[in-house]
């Protein structure tokens, strides 16, 4: 049965929904005929791709009955977003095969009875979302045969690399329990902008009003005044690297949200609820409880002797972060299970190459 209506992060990447009610003048409509009449700039047509790819709800469920007849007070949410963008003016079998004919492929990395561990490209999403619950990484692994899959964590839309999907409810139920209880390794590469003055340190900083710890390890100082950095993960909220990189005064490159100069002071949470009274400090105290150096929201304190940042450097194809490295004890028999992905990606190699 379909779910209700999902919300999904904000940003560039996210789709707009619009929420309209069915008046006197709406009544007996078809569902494709009152998405038109509705909103200002969708024909007739693209109201039909729009149900087709699943980017309308009546009521809080999907629905992708064109014909349906629409009753007083109903409530309808359409969906803007990429995938109506992607399936141009096809309608059904056509629609769908030209929104999923535009997307990269996953890579599978480990398979068994109980789950599958594969590198998501960039451009995929992980799972289904309002706009369409077709054209994500489960749709597409599960349409290969891989059967049914449990989403137990994400990767956002810009980002590669490793992710684990569990295939039975046992799995589902443990390894969800290990994500809530911390005992996931993830480790995340990225490039961030200006040099951080510490070689390691930890962002200990709320993201939408949760807890959220990410350790960061410096790899490399680039002479253009870049740095490619090691993020841990010690909680996973959405988007929680870029935010807590902006926040400290580094932001990733190629991040439209955070990476903007204003982002840079931890504005670029004010929005979400988070950024708001986190803490950076050195690694080093870290192992004797927690410091009370730094201030909320400040950027880090540049290196001495950094170079200023060449503006002319060449942009990223995306957002520069990875999931490299993925580990966890195998749901069902315990056993220790260790995944990494090449950094950097082959669409990051040639631009990375460039910076060096």
């Amino acid at each position: 049965m379909p779910g209700p209506i999902l919300v999904p992060p904000n940003g560039p990447e996210a789709s707009r929904r619009v929420t309209l009610d069915v008046d006197p003048a709406g009544v007996d409509l078809r569902l494709d005929q009152f998405l038109a009449q509705a909103i200002e700039g969708l024909s007739r047509g693209r109201a039909r791709v729009l149900v087709e790819l699943g980017g309308v709800f009546v009521d809080g469920t999907r629905s992708r009955q064109l014909g349906r007849r629409l009753h007083l007070g109903q409530r309808v949410d359409a969906w803007l977003g990429g995938a109506l963008d992607r399936a141009g003016s096809r309608l059904g079998r056509a629609a769908r095969e030209q929104d999923e004919s535009g997307l990269p492929r996953p890579t599978l990395v480990f398979e068994d009875e109980h789950l599958l561990v594969v590198d998501k490209p960039a451009g995929l999403i992980t799972a289904p979302t309002p706009e369409s619950d077709r054209g994500n990484l489960v749709s597409l692994l599960e349409g290969d045969g891989h059967g049914r899959l449990y989403v137990v964590h994400r990767l956002d839309l810009p980002t590669s690399g490793l992710l684990v999907l569990a295939r039975t409810d046992l799995a589902n139920r443990v390894l969800s329990e290990a994500f809530r209880e911390r005992q996931i390794e993830r480790v995340y590469r990225a490039v961030v902008r200006g040099h951080p003055a510490k070689d390691a340190f930890v962002v200990d900083a709320p993201v939408g009003g949760r807890p959220a710890r990410t350790q960061v390890e410096v790899v490399d100082r680039l002479e253009c005044g870049l740095a490619a950095i090691r993020a841990r993960l010690e909680t996973g909220r959405t988007h929680q690297i870029r935010i807590h990189l902006a926040g400290a005064g580094h932001p990733l490159l190629g991040d439209p949200r955070y990476g903007r100069e204003e982002h840079q002071t931890g504005e670029a949470d004010r929005d979400r609820g988070g950024l708001k009274s986190g803490r950076s400090h050195s690694a080093e105290r870290e192992k004797g409880g927690r410091s009370s150096a730094g201030s909320s929201g400040r950027r880090s304190t540049p290196e001495a002797g950094a170079p200023l940042l060449n503006r002319r450097l060449p942009r990223p194809p995306r957002l520069a972060l990875h999931a490299e490295t993925l580990g966890f004890d195998h749901p069902a028999s315990g056993e220790p299970l260790a995944f990494e992905s090449v950094w950097p990606p082959p669409d990051l190699a040639a631009w990375f190459l460039k910076l060096r």
